[in-house]
């Protein structure tokens, strides 16, 4: 372990500083019961916090139900490794499996503290951040933080909050489907999860087999599964259900995916309706007539389907309805639909986000957050995508001055990441609820 100047350089430990700081960090420890091996661990993370500059992260314990953690210890073994200290909120991992004793073998210390984790770091690391600024008290001039905010829904007034703070945040599920970010996508890591957990539950809830049975009492066929769109989760729901058995039919308007489609096993339906994708590869909204269209086009296979996965969702956009009512009652009684788009409004008329509908012998499903079903794996996933993208702040030039006021390059993925920088808000996702225009709340 070692501390860093208000320039984020780091020093080497004094006789003072390592006296206190160690018998202080082991008093904490010893009164949750852990050994950190602080005796043992410190002479090497002394003599990499020496080589030079380096960045303190802090990590801290999500709230509102959320199970994942922004970093494992594997992620924070990394990270150190590389020169920087990490701080861990006491309990940060426990929902995810990761207890406070992995992160003190991976180099990282605990802080029981939140309010005075948040004030000594450069950079915050959270999976979602809090919905108002006073669950984590006030932050420093220069702090960054950084996870998958959510800019469209995100609290507007807390960015207001953070900005008039001098608070820099970025937020990684804005991230360009570039290939050079590849390794920090996060919304492609959580929709492998939700993908493959939204098919686990499809089986759980219809009341049928997936697979073939053969018996002596007869042969019973497979389910037969329809998967409404087929980016990241909805290929992985369309290989997961195909390896449960199941006869899998799959539909998204871009043609394109095809081919990826029927690699899973699959039936790619040809319904022929026009769309075109944005530059980072979404599906964009289709024109009224051809929304109609598509409706009349998927009548048919949604009848005939057993188990439906809906994963059509438009970035900033209420979600599509590619399920009517007049749909769902011509489906058979048993039948189940997993929504994956619950959270941003629905591919049905009747999905309510966090709950199960029925509606004539149908159980629509709106899921809330599928990946904290997973929150070990879905945590291993987020952390070495969050790990990458600190890493690549780091070598693409992040900077804090005397005054711990911070520099951002200027790089397409720090861009298209940053909501708000310098006292203003500069995502659309928030200047689209506050009116249009970049809002510089420097002066406020």
């Amino acid at each position: 372990m070692c501390r860093c100047s208000p320039l984020g350089k780091a020093t080497a430990p004094s006789d003072t500083w390592h006296s206190e700081g160690y018998h202080s960090g082991a008093k904490i420890a010893r009164s949750r019961g852990i050994d950190c091996h602080w005796a043992r661990a410190s002479p090497k993370y002394q003599e990499i916090c020496q080589e030079g500059d380096h960045v303190k992260i802090g990590l801290v314990h999500e709230g509102h139900g959320e199970t994942l953690v922004a970093l494992t210890p594997d992620s924070v073994q990394r990270l150190v490794s590389k020169g920087h200290t990490i701080t861990v909120e006491a309990g940060a991992g426990n929902a995810a499996g990761f207890n406070d004793q992995q992160y003190c073998d991976a180099g990282a210390t605990i802080q029981e503290e939140r309010k005075a984790l948040v004030v000594e770091s450069d950079v915050i690391a959270t999976v979602t951040g809090p919905r108002e600024a006073a669950e984590w008290g006030e932050l420093s001039p220069g702090t960054v933080v950084v996870g998958m905010l959510k800019p469209f829904s995100a609290p507007v007034r807390l960015y207001e909050h953070w900005a008039e703070a001098g608070v820099t945040a970025l937020s990684m599920d804005a991230l360009p489907r570039i290939s050079r970010a590849q390794s920090m996508d996060v919304l492609s890591s959580l929709s492998t999860v939700m993908g493959y957990r939204a098919a686990i539950i499809a089986a759980e809830r219809v009341r049928k087999f997936f697979p073939l049975l053969m018996t002596a009492a007869g042969t019973i066929p497979p389910a037969r599964v329809l998967i409404l769109g087929a980016g990241v989760a909805g290929l992985q729901a369309i290989a997961t259900a195909h390896r449960l058995g199941a006869r899998v039919e799959a539909f998204d308007t871009r043609p394109e995916v095809r081919e990826q489609v029927e690699s899973l096993g699959a039936t790619f339906l040809t319904l022929d309706v026009e769309s075109q994708a944005t530059q980072d590869g979404y599906a964009t909204e289709l024109a009224d007539d051809a929304h109609k269209k598509e409706n009349e086009r998927l009548r048919e296979p949604v009848a005939r389907a057993d188990a439906i996965i809906t994963t059509a969702q438009i970035p900033g956009q209420r979600a599509p309805i590619l399920i009517t009512r007049e749909m769902l009652s011509g489906m058979r009684p048993g039948s189940v639909i997993i929504d994956l788009a619950a959270e941003t409004g629905g591919n049905t008329e009747v999905t309510k986000v966090g709950e199960s509908v029925f509606y004539a012998g149908v159980e629509v499903v709106g899921s809330r957050n599928l990946a904290s079903e997973l929150p070990h794996d879905a945590s291993q996933l987020f952390g070495r995508n969050l790990a990458n993208f600190l890493q690549y702040l780091e070598d693409a030039g992040i900077t804090w001055n005397a005054q711990h006021e911070v520099s951002l390059p200027d790089d397409e993925i720090v861009n298209r990441t940053m909501l708000i920088h310098e006292g203003r808000l500069l995502h659309a996702g928030l200047l689209k609820r506050q009116g249009g225009g970049v809002l510089d709340v420097t002066h406020r």
